[in-house]
């Protein structure tokens, strides 16, 4: 993925879950995805984090063990640790691998899971916290003197990192940019703004965002036919009664801007429209809409988000090694037609 990635467009991939892989495979999974991630030519990787899955620091350092260049995309969610915590973890692994990272920044989660923390915090002042915590820790990582801050939910008072970070290891940050309080809060950091993205054409004439970085997260699916693509789809994502209702019942609870978003999107639009597909959704098995078809036509939807502005892309797990080749291909005709 070479030549996008010199016109400055940035392809995450995303490591698959605990809970999806049977434990005496789990290790090697992550092994095998992070390598195939890397040799794609992709930027870094995504780890998720939330209550049900192992701790996505311990996961980044097997990718990091497992690899030579590719940057674990850390989640990072103020209700599991404190922003020193964060800011040690990002200086410890620069100490011992020479190697960057990338943070997720993450206001919210599963609604259950926050009631079971006992964070009742509001979604738009789970933001403004975020901005606290994020400066809090951009602050340790870039100075070599204490850091003392005064904020409304974090205070530190002559606090140093050691071991200092190298400054060519400062992590990139990504920041959910679906709502109002997210892109504020993007700006506040300077961080990417991603989204959930509604169909391509929907953003000609709409420009993302002004100042800052903006990206959205989108499955692939392509080949060399549509009809090739789309057996692919079907077959990978069949109905699932149980996931439909799973889905269901989170859209009650959530308070999510891009949740809400995507599910208006699917019944706007029958769960298809040309190749934008919400499907796999709406059954449960990812979160984020997919596009699906041959490779021309894929390459002209990334194109359109390209040409909106949109340069940073997150796909969602690879199922194998040949599914980053097929797009890899996409890429490339995207960037050129960008």
């Amino acid at each position: 993925m070479d030549r996008y990635e010199a016109g400055r467009v940035q392809v995450f991939s995303t490591c698959p879950q605990s809970k999806d892989v049977p434990r005496g495979e789990y290790l090697q999974r992550v092994a095998d995805v992070a390598r195939w991630s890397e040799e794609a030519g992709c930027e870094g990787i995504l780890v998720y984090t939330d209550n049900s899955i192992v701790d996505p620091w311990l996961v980044s350092q097997v990718i990091l063990q497992s690899t030579a260049r590719l940057a674990p995309l850390v989640a990072t969610q103020p209700a599991y640790m404190h922003p020193y915590s964060v800011a040690k973890m990002v200086a410890s692994l620069g100490f011992l691998y020479r190697r960057r990272l990338w943070l997720n920044m993450v206001a919210g989660g599963f609604k259950n899971d926050l009631a079971a923390l006992n964070d009742a915090t509001p979604h738009d002042r789970r933001y403004q916290r975020l901005v606290e915590y994020t400066l809090i820790i951009k602050k340790l990582l870039e100075s070599s003197k204490p850091v003392t801050y005064e904020g409304e939910f974090y205070q530190v008072r002559n606090l140093r990192m050691t071991p200092p970070l190298d400054a060519e290891l400062a992590p990139g940050i990504l920041i959910s940019g679906s709502s109002p309080a997210g892109l504020e809060a993007a700006l506040a950091i300077g961080a990417t703004a991603v989204k959930y993205p509604r169909p391509p054409k929907e953003y000609v004439g709409e420009p993302a965002p002004e100042g800052i970085g903006s990206g959205v997260r989108v499955g692939i699916i392509a080949r060399e036919t549509e009809a090739e693509a789309w057996q692919v789809a079907e077959a990978r994502f069949p109905a699932d009664r149980r996931g439909q209702i799973a889905h269901q019942l989170a859209m009650k609870v959530s308070d999510s801007h891009w949740h809400k978003q995507l599910s208006e999107a699917a019944q706007a639009n029958g769960m298809r429209e040309g190749a934008y597909w919400m499907w796999p959704f709406e059954n449960y098995k990812t979160f984020c809409p997919y596009l699906v078809g041959d490779y021309a036509e894929v390459a002209e939807q990334i194109g359109l988000y390209m040409q909106a502005g949109y340069r940073t892309f997150i796909l969602d797990i690879p199922p194998s090694r040949e599914e980053l080749d097929h797009t890899r291909a996409v890429f490339a005709k995207a960037g050129a037609l960008a």
